[in-house]
């Protein structure tokens, strides 16, 4: 009787479509011995042996070329002779259909034989096989349903299916299961969860989702409703075919209205609404009914149930404003079984946490408010406090998983309060979400004075007048619970709670009065720390509440805050419980303090319990590398004196750890290498402060020394094989590439500070250089924060070897006899290896490495030995960037620039090899790029160049094609008059820059004078910016779909981060050349051939009055 009446509104099919009753044209399309081999080569699969495996794979590949291939797998699927040869087969096959779905013809008559037969397939086979093929065919709904809508026959298809399917036809022999007809239904639906077409400000429901739910969801829906009066009775679980019948009917419904509303489904919403609770009504949480079978699925259902209250509360406004008294209603009696929370498995704890985040939503709305805000006390009381409460559960974890506990229990990110967080998957985090929304909604009016009660004239803050419920219910209610005064189980459980709560009040705090915080802080949390015998639990859970507070702490309370972390942060195991989460906590604190600027009285006792933590070898020293790192970044200036003596320390610590063979380094050793780089890095940024006094400077140089020298020993350890072998001959057994990104900013601090010469032996700078190179040479891990430090140190390694010629730097060093006289690999040639590769990686690597070649090419002293390694240079570097301007030309787009640029630093060192490389890339490949090197000259180029370096670079490279181009007459004649307008007008830019610098010398003085005075204007002008207006919700929808259109056109190219664009390119020697005699004499020895280019009369006339020496040459075209 469940499903007789299911579809009793619709007409019966007159037949079942041929999709679905087509027999599959199998034995015909193979014959049995290729059916036979597949099916042996599916059992090999299964085996144990990784050989088998692979050797039955590549077979199976090598079939796959056949037409009938995944038609013979079907069969196999439904009829074969094990489960396993049958899951194996649905198996190849999903991995078949995902690799071809995007190409397969629709057209074609095989394509539309497979999917039609997959269907029927799916209808057949059994739940294990049917898990695996219904992953294939979401592949095939994503291209053939959603996207190309080309499959209109499929849903009234399924609706007939579904109608003749075993349950609904009550025929147990029928052909077609319900159940796997059912989990095609919810295939189908499930792409319509999320907005598909970004391009779109407000994107209209899919005409697909409309049609599935008015052919087959709201009739289903009988289904449905017959399923939950079924399993209304907790105490008598249906059967499993019911159960999923539900679950699957339930997650369509969820699907539909996630981001959309179908018009049909809206008028059915309340009755939906009353089945849902009907379900959620039957569950039961006192533990003994969830080993049943049907059980967890019911949960299941549950949990999709909460979902839709979720997304009809977030989404759907207009339609669940009437829906929410019974809403709240239904989950006010689930979240009543929190005070149990420790007996239940996760997914009825997941329903409970679901059940908070409901009445969060709720309350988030006006109407919610008014429905909830009655019942804030007995909620608080019954549920949400019961939920905070330490359990046995927290004590196990405790034990035997402490990171999980942290991660679950005491996270660092809560700030935001909101119950539209979807990441609360516990139900003590739901309530402590819950606890906030109530601790900022608005309470009674507050009793004022007529005239403090007055408002200006357009004041729009609804609070004031108000009282808030975190100041009238919950700080009361927690007053309630003392402070511990002994170890009491009870005592600390609800204490525990306490704490957990005070920390969902930080957005509450930052609206009460300066002193408000510290009061509570002062006499509710920092007496814990000063008991006889701490309680770990309590401590760990006040030190996290002392870190999410900080951004409401005065400072005249950070000497006590900072002493009680301190003691947290030293804390041994106390009676056999860890105190692995006390640590965490305290460090974990002290960052979040240290970053909101709320800084430690004194430095000292806290560093030496951090160097004390590090040095005895503490199983979680991780995490005070992590704090050391996070002190010097946020407070540099204040740190920076102890950072010379703590690099010793570490370098000492470290080397102890290192490896001595070539395997991975471990994670204290990577960590304590990314804690040195950003103390180097750190002090480099300090020393333009420290210099301004000669104390002060004479302190700083004297850190750099001693940190230069611990760096160069520790790099040492790390490279090299030992001291007595450097004195002969490098070790060139590259050791392992770990850490490579920390290691060039130690590498770059020790060549940026050498000032001497014999700095380079004392420090073993070459051998350190030549290992490095060979590292980043064969460097693949390519990941744009950490790059930046290699690339950094290539440019202070340039620097150091221009000031004193660095041995192995551009010839390599011959290896001693017997070996042949081959040179090794030299510094440069490494490099020159890492910016090819840049060359083809994401665009912030591109700029950098465009900025590298100019300084590799132009301030090296190439003697003649050093020739060959410039020109095999030179080759690599224009191969790798011509090759990547290919790749975006069709686009004038900004990384234009710097690959253009490079090839023309390329072509001024060897100008007849380039165009030899670019020819040999593309036909016509030296004409392709002289055409966008004068593209990006003019002011017409939307991204056009815009510093003095650029310009005279381009000059000199288009000054220098100008011998070719004239040389070519009538091919190049087009050519030849863009690049010489373009050069003029680009001279002309260059002139302007010049006098625009003069200017700014002259001024700079009166404007530092001024700056003084304008310096409270420039406050103000900030302030202003501040209060700019926000974004819409419209505006920014707008803005997204404008975004989306672009990338779909590819009119939007990744470019990279702006502070790459604005390198500034060095070009060395070439600094020297005189542009506008560069200039001059180009018009002086082609000014013949100028005047028959028919050249814009305007640019001749701004260009002479530019360079009027060149007026003899163009008095015909004057």
């Amino acid at each position: 009787q469940l499903f007789v009446s299911f579809y009793n509104s619709l007409p019966t099919c007159v037949f079942v479509a041929a999709v679905f009753v087509r027999v599959l044209p199998l034995r015909h399309h193979l014959d049995v011995m290729e059916i036979h081999q597949i099916a042996r080569l599916l059992n090999q699969t299964l085996s144990p042996d990784g050989a088998v495996i692979n050797a039955a794979t590549d077979a199976l590949d090598h079939l796959s070329t056949l037409s009938e291939f995944p038609f013979t797998l079907l069969s196999i699927a439904i009829g074969g002779e094990n489960g396993g040869q049958k899951v194996a087969a649905a198996t190849y096959l999903r991995n078949f259909t995902r690799r071809n779905v995007d190409s397969i013809d629709t057209n074609s008559g095989i394509t539309k034989e497979f999917r039609d037969a997959f269907v029927r397939a799916l209808l057949q086979v059994e739940p294990m096989t049917l898990k695996v093929l219904v992953e294939a065919f979401r592949s095939i709904i994503a291209v053939e349903f959603v996207k190309k809508d080309a499959w209109p026959e499929l849903v009234p298809e399924l609706r007939s299916v579904i109608q003749r399917s075993d349950l609904i036809d009550k025929n147990p022999n029928s052909e077609w299961k319900t159940i796997n007809a059912l989990t095609i239904l919810h295939s189908l639906i499930r792409p319509f969860q999320y907005f598909l077409n970004p391009k779109l400000v407000k994107e209209p429901v899919p005409p697909q989702l409309e049609l599935i739910t008015r052919e087959i969801l709201v009739p289903l829906l009988a289904v449905f409703h017959l399923c939950t009066e079924k399993v209304s009775d907790a105490q008598h679980t249906s059967e499993v075919q019911t159960e999923t019948t539900l679950l699957i009917i339930c997650k369509c419904i969820y699907f539909a209205v996630k981001s959309h509303m179908p018009s049909a489904l809206a008028p059915l919403l309340p009755s939906i609404c009353q089945d849902l609770i009907r379900i959620l009504n039957s569950l039961s949480f006192d533990g003994g009914l969830t080993c049943k079978d049907g059980y967890s699925l019911r949960m299941k259902t549950a949990k999709r149930s909460l979902l839709i209250f979720c997304a009809l509360v977030s989404r759907h406004r207009k339609f669940a404003d009437k829906l929410m008294p019974d809403m709240v209603k239904c989950v006010s009696e689930i979240v009543k079984h929190s005070p149990i929370i420790n007996k239940l498995d996760p997914l009825s704890e997941r329903t409970v946490s679901l059940a908070f985040d409901v009445i969060s939503r709720v309350l988030e709305t006006g109407p919610g408010w008014r429905l909830v805000s009655p019942h804030f006390s007995s909620l608080l009381n019954s549920a949400i406090f019961p939920a905070l409460v330490k359990n046995e559960k927290d004590t196990i974890e405790w034990e035997e998983d402490p990171d999980e506990y942290i991660r679950k229990n005491l996270p660092s990110d809560l700030e935001e309060i909101s119950g539209l967080r979807d990441d609360l998957f516990t139900a003590r985090k739901s309530a402590l979400n819950l606890l906030g929304v109530i601790s900022l909604s608005k309470g009674p009016p507050v009793k004022t004075s007529t005239a403090s009660s007055k408002r200006k004239k357009g004041e729009k803050n609804k609070r004031k007048g108000y009282s808030s419920m975190g100041e009238l219910l919950v700080l009361p209610f927690l007053s309630k619970f003392p402070v511990p005064t002994d170890n009491g189980e009870n005592t600390v459980n609800e204490y525990y709670g306490v704490l957990m709560a005070y920390s969902s009040l930080l957005d509450f705090l930052t609206e009460q009065s300066p002193g408000f915080t510290d009061t509570l802080v002062r006499n509710r949390v920092l007496p814990l720390y000063e008991t006889p015998t701490p309680q770990p639990y309590l401590i760990a859970t006040a030190n996290w509440v002392l870190g999410e507070l900080a951004s409401c702490l005065s400072e005249g309370m950070n000497a006590d805050i900072y002493s009680s972390l301190v003691k947290a942060l030293q804390m041994s195991d106390i009676g056999g419980v860890s105190c692995f989460p006390v640590r965490v906590t305290a460090a974990a604190a002290i960052a979040q303090l240290v970053e909101n600027e709320y800084l430690p009285p004194e430095w000292l006792p806290l560093l030496q319990v951090v160097c004390h933590r590090i040095s005895d070898e503490e199983e979680d020293s991780s995490i005070y590398f992590q704090l050391l790192s996070t002190m010097v970044e946020a407070a540099t200036e204040k740190f920076s004196p102890h950072i010379p003596d703590i690099v010793c320390l570490l370098v000492k610590e470290t080397s102890k750890n290192l490896p001595l063979d070539l395997e991975p380094w471990p994670q204290m050793v990577e960590q304590c290498f990314a804690t040195l780089a950003v103390m180097a890095q750190c002090w480099e940024n300090s020393a333009s402060e420290e210099n301004e006094q000669d104390d002060s400077s004479q302190l700083w140089l004297s850190g750099q020394t001693t940190m230069m020298r611990a760096f160069s020993d520790l790099l040492q350890h790390a490279w090299l094989r030992s001291a007595s072998l450097m004195e002969h001959e490098v070790a060139f057994s590259v050791p392992h590439s770990s850490c490579v990104d920390d290691c060039s900013t130690l590498l770059g601090f020790i060549l940026q500070g050498i000032t001497q010469a014999d700095d380079l032996l004392k420090l073993k700078v070459s051998e350190l250089m030549l290992v490095w190179s060979y590292l980043i040479a064969d460097w693949h891990a390519w990941e744009e924060m950490e790059d930046l430090s290699t690339f950094n140190c290539i440019k202070k390694a340039v620097i150091l070897h221009k000031k004193f010629a660095v041995k192995n730097f551009l010839v390599g060093k011959l290896p001693l006899p017997p070996a042949p006289p081959v040179p090794q690999k030299s510094i440069l040639e490494g490099i020159g290896a890492f910016i090819t590769e840049a060359c083809s990686q994401y665009p912030s690597a591109v700029w950098r490495a465009s900025s590298c070649v100019h300084i590799l090419l132009h301030n090296p002293s190439y003697l003649p030995e050093g020739e060959g390694v410039k020109q095999s240079l030179v080759i690599s570097l224009c191969q790798a960037a011509f090759s990547r301007f290919r790749e975006i030309r069709n686009q004038p787009v900004p990384l234009w620039n710097p690959l253009l640029l490079a090839i023309a630093s390329c072509y001024l060192c060897f100008p007849d090899i380039v165009e030899k490389i670019v020819e040999g890339i593309e036909h016509e490949g030296f004409t392709s790029f002289l055409s966008a090197l004068a593209i990006i000259s003019t002011s017409r180029f939307d991204h056009s160049l815009s510093s003095e370096a650029e310009i005279k670079l381009v000059v000199m490279a288009l000054a220098q094609s100008l011998d070719k181009l004239i040389g070519r007459q009538n091919e190049g004649s087009l050519l030849l008059h863009d690049c010489v307008a373009s050069l003029m007008e680009a001279f002309l830019k260059f002139k302007k820059l010049e006098e625009e610098e003069e200017e700014e010398d002259e001024d700079e003085e009166s404007e530092d004078q001024a700056s003084g005075d304008e310096e409270t204007e420039d406050d103000d002008d900030e302030d202003s910016e501040d209060d700019e207006r926000e974004e819409t919700e419209q505006e920014f929808l707008e803005r997204c779909a404008k975004t989306a259109a672009e990338m779909e056109n590819g009119t939007i190219v990744e470019e990279g981060d702006a502070e790459d664009q604005e390198l500034e390119i060095e070009l060395g020697c070439l600094e020297d050349v005189d542009l506008e005699n560069t200039v001059l004499l180009v018009i002086e020895r082609y000014h013949q051939v100028l005047l028959r280019l028919h050249l814009p009369p305007e640019l001749i006339s701004n260009f002479l009055e530019a360079l009027p020496e060149c007026k003899l040459y163009f008095q015909q075209a004057i």
